[in-house]
């Protein structure tokens, strides 16, 4: 993202009205002027409006006026409002577009969202797209492309300013008021050898305050925090979060420099990373697209997957309360209180996991953590338990009409609900460490199988019990 894009980001947040009411204003403005074939107008319309707030109105317009107001903006402008476009309405714009237009603005992005654009179109638009980049932007794109996705090399930007050790201060600023337009930041810059080594880091700050004929060997940082080109996206966040990093420095298997990853594409990685994690946790696979722009069939054969296995779980769980015909026949009333329980330690079993996942997904447990996590959540699923067990018990009581003859299936609901509640919240914790452990996504695999113990095995525990109790 570019850096002035940032810039437009935290001026629209400090605004006295929302960006959402800003933003919903000029996109009905717009298509109002636009509807009217006034373009002057709708051109003076956007003119004090910061990109990011332009790319969001023109989201919000009907597809057959997104192409007119685009072309409505000037050319540096639309470089960065198109950058801050949706994929769907950059592929629609392609589309509209005449070609050298298209390449006109394209080769004007930044590496990275360029990359970012050209994952979503197909590969015969994108080769043709290649070839008519000039060869620095070309060179620049087909290096971020032979990396693999979601790795620190795709998302990096090769546009940054690298400095020497042997060089004043002086004759660095200077370097840098030449390179400034070319990069991505300033703030952080970037020291290398002959080979391209990186062997120091200094901040705008640092050498600001330097004496102009200090060396940059002299006040740059050599403890330097880096990241190779194969290091995962969402390792990549978590480490600027840890450091507070404005940038963080991507070097290739022989420590050589070959590109940067600003904290605004970390914030992108973020949303992306965690959308993906709830998306998971509710058995929805999104593939990486937007889930309210994609085709209905391709949405439901996703989601099919999961509702399948959760099918299978509910026909084995029919087939365990068929199998214990003869208690439920002789006290019919036990089976009103067969959804309350697999549902409450479903629910239980649900938060654990929520918790579990979320720690291993910030590295704030680990597998040697397992035992204590899931010795934890049994003790605290075993005071849930009590708590609701006691509720549902003289619930039960009095649903039965307040009779004595009915305390015993009383107590076998609250007592049911404590050992299913613990053995949900025992699975819900345990069960996304197991999958971390065998290198599956915990956040995919583990509600189903909740599902699956707490249903299958509660009834059993109930049933059973219920057999003690009564005297089956």
């Amino acid at each position: 993202m570019s850096n002035s894009e940032s810039t437009a980001k935290s001026q629209s947040g400090s605004r006295s009205v929302s960006r959402s009411e800003l933003t919903e204003l000029v996109r009905s403005q717009l298509q109002v002027l636009l509807e009217q074939d006034n373009l002057r107008g709708a051109k003076a319309l956007l003119l004090p409006v910061q990109p990011a707030d332009i790319a969001e109105a023109i989201e919000g317009l009907p597809k057959t006026m997104q192409a007119i107001a685009f072309r409505l903006l000037s050319k540096n402008e639309a470089i960065e409002v198109y950058e801050n476009l949706d994929s769907s309405v950059q592929q629609a714009l392609i589309e509209d577009f005449k070609r050298q237009d298209l390449i006109d603005i394209v080769d004007k992005m930044s590496p990275d969202d360029r990359v970012r654009l050209f994952d979503e179109l197909p590969a015969k638009i994108v080769r043709r797209m290649l070839q008519q980049l000039s060869a620095q932007e070309r060179q620049a794109t087909a290096l971020l492309l032979g990396y693999e996705a979601e790795t620190a090399g795709r998302i990096m930007t090769p546009e940054y300013v690298a400095l020497k050790e042997n060089w004043t201060v002086e004759k660095a600023l200077t370097h840098i008021r030449a390179q400034a337009d070319l990069s991505e930041t300033v703030y952080y810059l970037f020291v290398t050898n002959f080979a391209r080594r990186l062997t120091g880091i200094l901040s705008l700050r640092q050498l600001v305050l330097g004496q102009s004929d200090q060396s940059i060997g002299e006040i740059m940082t050599r403890e330097v925090v880096s990241v190779q080109t194969g290091t995962d996206q969402e390792e990549v966040a978590r480490i600027i979060q840890r450091y507070d990093f404005i940038a963080m420095p991507v070097v290739d298997t022989e420590d050589r420099l070959v590109g940067i990853i600003t904290v605004d594409d970390v914030l992108d990685i973020l949303e992306e990373e965690t959308t993906e994690d709830i998306y998971a946790l509710g058995g929805v696979q999104s593939g990486g697209e937007n889930y309210f722009q994609s085709n209905l069939l391709d949405v439901a054969r996703k989601r099919v997957v999961w509702l399948s296995v959760l099918l299978v779980t509910n026909t084995v769980t029919a087939a365990v309360i068929s199998s214990q015909e003869e208690v439920l026949t002789k006290f019919v009333v036990l089976a009103a209180f067969i959804p309350l329980l697999i549902g409450s330690g479903g629910n239980v079993g649900a938060q654990s996991s929520t918790v579990v996942i979320r720690g291993l997904n910030t590295d704030e447990l680990r597998i040697k953590d397992a035992f204590r996590v899931i010795k934890r959540e049994a003790i605290a699923g075993a005071f849930l338990g009590l708590m609701l067990g006691i509720v549902v018990t003289v619930w039960a009581y009095f649903l039965q009409g307040g009779d004595i003859s009915g305390l015993p299936i009383a107590i076998t609901v609250g007592v049911s609900l404590v050992a299913i509640s613990i053995l949900a919240s025992s699975a819900g914790a345990g069960l996304p460490f197991l999958f971390h452990s065998f290198g599956l996504d915990p956040a995919l695999m583990s509600a189903p199988f909740i599902t699956t113990i707490v249903d299958v095995l509660g009834v059993l525990i109930y049933l059973n019990l219920a057999k003690k109790v009564l005297g089956i």
